[in-house]
């Protein structure tokens, strides 16, 4: 029986510029997606997989992301009064308990293997995830779940995988397979944003990952690597040089890069058609807007 994970970081640092103006005022992680910031979708996930503490890899700004969590007494005293216990209840998802979470600044945007980094004393020597809220993943069981189930057999280190198209290889960490078991496979390598038709397979790395805690031993001895950045990565790849097992998890899911604002458009589509009530007035909306559009061509 392996050791179940209970520590989760969320590496919430970025300055969200693709955003702008918008996270000009407001970290783009409390941006919402229907009515839920993005960063709930990522800790109910992590709920769900067990998860018991709460690391936050943040920066300059972020003071919004951390009132969320904060319990809002006049706010909930307004709802009892009220009568209005289905908010009431709402809003209990998103208080965290004391000592549940913590922060950590990132003072230098120096890529997501220092900001994993920056978490180790608050992590220690038992295995973690790390959970990117700029991947949404909408799946019947959540991906995290997912991993940490199939972690209980294996074990070492695992990443979700995707299938993506070629000419998109080069937006990902790409995994070089070494045995394909269906939703499993166990990696010899990986190649951080490689160039046009030289990845190793089809199987993207997505941003969830259950990590050993040898994994901070690596990142302490990294230089910069892709883009003058610290890389996880690499610090992923040195675990199977030192002959270490890695596995890439094909998680059964939608994945949505809301880091992206097509992407964060599409999100919100699915989510929106996805609740039972918002489906009919959407759809029809929907279906209004491709028959104009059809009619207009």
């Amino acid at each position: 029986m392996k050791r179940k994970v209970t520590k989760a970081i969320f590496p919430v640092a970025g300055m969200g510029t693709r955003f702008l103006p918008a996270t000009k005022s407001v970290p783009k992680e409390i941006m919402t997606l229907v009515d839920r910031p993005l960063i709930q979708y990522a800790i109910d996930e992590a709920r769900a997989a067990g998860i018991k503490e709460f690391i936050f890899v943040t920066s300059r700004g972020k003071g919004a992301l951390e009132d969320y969590f904060d319990h809002a007494p006049q706010l909930e005293q307004e709802l009892r009064k009220k009568g209005k216990e289905d908010l009431l209840e709402v809003l209990k998802t998103t208080n965290m308990d004391s000592g549940a979470i913590a922060y950590i600044r990132q003072h230098k945007p120096l890529g997501l293997g220092h900001a994993v980094w920056c978490a180790r004393r608050l992590v220690g020597n038992e295995p973690f995830a790390v959970i990117l809220p700029d991947d949404v993943i909408a799946a019947e069981k959540p991906c995290l779940q997912q991993m940490a189930e199939a972690y209980q057999e294996t074990g070492g280190n695992m990443v979700a995988a995707m299938e993506v198209p070629p000419e998109k290889s080069s937006s990902y960490g790409m995994l070089d397979v070494a045995e394909d078991m269906k939703n499993m496979v166990r990696v010899k390598g990986m190649v951080e944003k490689p160039a046009a038709g030289e990845a190793p397979s089809n199987l993207a790395v997505i941003g969830r990952y259950i990590l050993s805690p040898t994994v901070f031993t690596n990142l302490n001895r990294l230089k910069s690597g892709a883009g003058g950045e610290i890389q996880l990565t690499d610090a992923i790849s040195a675990e199977i040089e030192q002959d270490r097992s890695v596995y890439g998890y094909r998680f059964s899911g939608q994945r949505f890069d809301c880091g992206s604002k097509s992407g964060f458009l599409q999100a919100t589509v699915a989510f929106g058609l996805a609740r039972d009530d918002l489906r009919d007035d959407l759809s029809s909306y929907l279906r209004d807007i491709m028959a104009t559009n059809k009619a207009a061509e």
